[in-house]
């Protein structure tokens, strides 16, 4: 929860604002000022407060604790021009918020993180639990002295500048060790604790057995990724209670699925009660790994039998590739996910074009793979080759990457053995749309004319059901010097089932310094117009040209009644 808190009129009217932006988000603290500042830094985990800066300084610093668990502030000034990070910046977030807050109240976003004024990311901010000389170690980051990275497994970080000696250490492990003076140490989320339990196991006892695997076992708790059973026990209370306290997810597996697992312990009671010989042991093991606990049972202290099973498997590194979509162009139109994917990747792999669109939001030691025209296949193989060397990648396509772009390459490259996520982007069509109107209004398709990778028997049919079922067509890759038939082509396809009168929509550039567009018709349109940087929006039988912008209703029904209307 945001607490929010103000001390004059405009203060409390930018507050008001934020609020009604954020209504699921935000408390507002009212009465005086320095209870409600006591109050929500209390209460919240964070605050913005609409006073002076030196004001809030002196209300919380009395009120401030340790660095790991202090709300984050931002204060925003009572002219609304700057939201200021104040303190919290990585820990409390306030970094983020700051930015969230300026977007919101069309503020300037103020922050002094040392690490963030420099492009580099904070050593707090990865993703991972961390622990040890955090502030050290960003120092000598700042100031370029040497810092290694130890890394014990290659889990995917971002650009930093890490060498393999150096007097500072930051050190990727999941083993129960306790950081020098010099080191930082991050726990990567490396370790699976499958569980099993008699039904009505106590939460301690569940709990306490896997905290005594893993002390006896030398492995870290920060590091368990999440605890695993079988479907059965999806609801046992003491299961259920023993993630939640060690703030990892539940997985379960079906029976079927355990009992297909190789394990060294199988026994007949699981069998019995829910199907499958192992419960701990083949849930832990179920997505592969190295088995560093075999099943052990729980110890009650009256010597009743054990409730509960445990056992640890290490899982191996998983990179990261994230395939994102960078828009039509404009940087306006580029998500806030896409921005934090490419600060995030410590390898980015694109088309040489699309790279020096984005270029200067890259993090300073972001390797960058880059590549021409026709070398899609080349680029999604390169991708997941560096995700499974355990990198943090990000692959870009234009418009939306999952449309005409590289997500479908690398996902067909790319197998369960490194995290895939996808980042939408404003495709072509949509961008084009924007620009002519709402020709998208009704059922609509997308079709690429290009019959490089298609051949042109199969594009002729799809343009011919579109046709046939009186829907609107956007044509990507209309035309090119050495395809300049396709697009007469199809358009004469559409024309056997629409009026000439049909409207049309050209659109060069969408959002781009040099965008143009025009609003023809399917019996004007002049093929000349269009090329490869061009999207054609055909209307269906319902279209119309409304003063100068080309709509669809969103149903035919919808049109009957306005047709009605105009009588």
């Amino acid at each position: 929860m945001i607490g929010l808190i103000s001390a004059t009129a405009a203060g409390a009217a930018a507050r008001d604002r934020l609020a009604a932006a954020w209504p699921d988000r935000t408390r507002v603290y009212d009465g005086p000022v320095k209870d409600a500042v006591r109050s929500a830094f209390a209460e919240c985990e964070q605050l913005v407060c609409f006073l002076a800066t030196g004001a809030v300084v002196r209300l919380i610093a009395p009120l401030l604790g340790a660095k790991a668990t202090d709300p984050g502030v931002v204060c925003v000034d009572e002219g609304g021009r700057f939201a200021v990070s104040l303190v919290g910046g990585h820990g409390g977030g306030a970094n983020e918020l700051a930015r969230a807050v300026g977007e919101s109240l069309a503020a300037q976003p103020v922050v002094t993180t040392a690490t963030d004024a420099v492009g580099l990311p904070g050593l707090d901010t990865l993703g991972f639990p961390v622990e040890g000389a955090v502030a050290a170690v960003s120092r000598a980051l700042l100031d370029g002295e040497p810092v290694a990275l130890r890394a014990e497994s290659a889990w995917p970080l971002p650009p930093l500048p890490l060498t393999e000696e150096g007097a500072h250490v930051v050190r990727v492990t999941d083993r129960a060790v306790e950081p020098a003076g010099n080191e930082v140490l991050l726990r990567p989320p490396s370790l699976v604790v499958g569980v099993g339990a008699s039904r009505g196991a106590p939460a301690d006892e569940v709990l306490g057995l896997v905290e005594d695997a893993l002390r006896d076992a030398g492995l870290s708790p920060r590091s368990v990724a999440e605890l695993a059973t079988v479907d059965a026990k999806a609801e046992e209370p003491g299961i259920v209670t023993a993630a939640a306290r060690l703030g990892v997810p539940l997985v379960t597996y079906s029976a079927g699925e355990l009992a297909g697992i190789r394990v060294p312990n199988p026994s007949d009671a699981p069998r019995t009660a829910v199907g499958t010989p192992s419960v701990a042991e083949a849930a832990a093991l179920a997505r592969g790994g190295e088995l560093l606990v075999p099943k052990r049972k729980s110890r009650r202290p009256d010597g009743r039998p054990a409730m509960a099973t445990c056992a640890v498997v290490r899982r191996p590194a998983r990179g990261r590739l994230a395939v994102v979509g960078l828009g039509p162009g404009a940087r306006d139109l580029l998500t806030p996910r896409a921005r934090a994917e490419l600060r995030r990747a410590a390898v980015l792999v694109g088309l040489d074009q699309y790279v020096d669109q984005i270029r200067d939001l890259l993090r300073p030691g972001t390797r960058i793979l880059e590549s021409g025209l026709g070398a899609e296949e080349e680029r999604a193989r390169t991708a997941v080759a560096e995700a499974r060397a355990g990198h943090a990648v990000a692959l870009i396509g234009s418009g939306d990457a999952g449309v005409y772009a590289m997500a479908s390459p690398a996902l067909a490259e790319a197998s369960d053995d490194v995290d895939v996520i996808g980042v939408p982007g404003v495709t072509a069509a949509l961008a084009a749309g924007a620009i002519l109107g709402a020709p998208l209004g009704h059922d609509h398709v997308s079709i690429s004319l290009s019959d490089l990778h298609t051949p042109w028997e199969v594009i002729e049919r799809r343009v011919r059901a579109a046709a046939e079922a009186d829907i609107v067509v956007t044509f990507y890759n209309p035309r090119s010097r050495g395809r300049d038939w396709q697009l007469p082509k199809a358009l004469a396809i559409l024309a056997g089932h629409r009026e000439p009168t049909t409207p049309v929509g050209v659109v060069r550039n969408a959002s781009r310094p040099d965008e143009s567009s025009r609003l023809t018709t399917l019996g004007e349109l002049d093929p000349a117009w269009v090329d490869m940087m061009t999207v054609v929006t055909v209307g269906n039988t319902a279209t119309r040209n409304i003063a100068g912008r080309m709509v669809t209703p969103r149903g035919y029904r919808w049109q009957e009644s306005a047709q009605e209307e105009g009588r």
